[in-house]
């Protein structure tokens, strides 16, 4: 018969299963997201030379 024994106290965790690394703040999350304005600005600029090029068609241009 076995008989299991905890050798650290109930809501501990063990030495074996612990995080080594340091509590440290992290940054939000940026990337191409740190600039919104810009990606939106540049979607802008592509659909209004997008819809240009349509209209220019229309009026015999191109």
């Amino acid at each position: 018969m076995t008989v299991f024994v905890s050798l650290n106290p109930p809501g501990e965790t063990p030495p074996a299963e612990g995080c080594i690394s340091e509590a440290h703040q992290e940054r939000p999350d940026g990337g191409i997201w740190e600039h919104p304005a810009l990606w939106a600005g540049l979607i802008l600029l592509g659909s209004v030379i997008f819809a240009a090029f349509f209209i220019a068609r229309i009026f015999g241009y191109g």
